[in-house]
């Protein structure tokens, strides 16, 4: 099969594209600067040129691929359109992802207790209602002949197979541990977020690019934990022998800025992969994210 991927240099993409080649796949990947293309060609993609907002180049690309993976962007309307409307009728396979924050609100580092399967009614946050609202959207073109899937993963960690190795939400933790000598979660760290390592959620889109059905969603997890237990093993795996610091939003903010701060490293995000699990059969069991905090996987990110 000939799949064209966006982010395919990245962590999740860069992961998928491996895990697409080594099941005898070809994967052609767009890139926006030739030391991106470099880094493609070193990991066996065939790199296209262009950028999200090159809708020709997506459309040509998307329409002579067998299959088409979105791992670029959750929140990128004009790209995901371009794409799919080159696929109308032709019921190719769209994988889209997204990510669970979409269940989330600004809660503070405050716990709640709400958590969410893919049946769940949804009530998305401001920061998060126009994701929310392109995932059914791009679900809705089952209905004019493409196989569109949204795969949506929770917080997402390990070692990425790609030409990127980390992704965002545990990283960050540890650069700001290092910054200031203590893990740091904002207000008491209570709010907590399912988690999937990324082996498995790579597995998860190659059943959902063989055997998903047109317009299926789903949910990617395998366990959760608190923000405080996150940066009490950052803590233990830099060798500190004490409780995390707290800090506000304000100082979250400065950091990271004020969306992901409040939308993502302050919210909570607890659901429930029921779907993949039961309609896929998704079997994850990959090490559990403090495991591979307190093994070393992010000793040197």
């Amino acid at each position: 099969m000939n799949i064209f991927m966006t982010g395919a240099t990245g962590y999740i993409g860069g992961s998928v594209a491996a895990a697409m080649m080594a099941a005898g796949h070809e994967v052609s990947g767009l890139v926006r600067s030739d030391a991106r293309a470099d880094q493609a060609r070193d990991h066996g993609i065939a790199p296209v040129f262009g950028s999200l907002d090159d809708a020709d180049v997506l459309a040509e690309s998307a329409a002579e691929a067998d299959a088409v993976i979105n791992c670029a962007s959750s929140d990128h309307r004009g790209a995901a359109e371009a794409m799919l409307a080159a696929l109308e009728g032709s019921q190719k396979p769209f994988l889209h992802t997204s990510g669970s924050s979409i269940v989330g609100h600004a809660d503070g580092g405050e716990a709640v207790d709400d958590v969410f399967d893919e049946a769940s009614p949804l009530n998305p946050s401001l920061g998060r209602a126009a994701r929310a609202a392109l995932n059914d959207d791009i679900l809705a073109w089952a209905d004019r002949g493409v196989r569109a899937v949204i795969l949506c993963p929770s917080l997402i960690y390990g070692l990425g197979r790609g030409a990127a190795e980390h992704s965002m939400q545990v990283p960050w933790l540890i650069e700001l541990a290092e910054k200031y000598g203590i893990a740091r979660h904002i207000g008491p760290g209570a709010n907590i977020w399912s988690n999937v390592h990324i082996d498995d959620l790579v597995g998860l889109f190659g059943l959902a690019l063989e055997s998903a059905p047109a317009g299926g969603f789903y949910f990617a997890e395998n366990g959760e934990n608190s923000m405080r237990e996150v940066c009490e093993a950052i803590n233990a795996m830099m060798g500190i022998g004490l409780f995390p610091e707290s800090m506000t939003l304000e100082e979250a903010s400065a950091e990271w800025g004020e969306n992901a701060a409040h939308n993502t490293m302050g919210s909570n995000s607890r659901v429930r992969a029921k779907r993949a699990r039961e309609e896929l059969g998704w079997s994850p069991g990959a090490p559990s994210l403090l495991d591979e905090i307190m093994t070393g996987c992010y000793a040197d990110g």
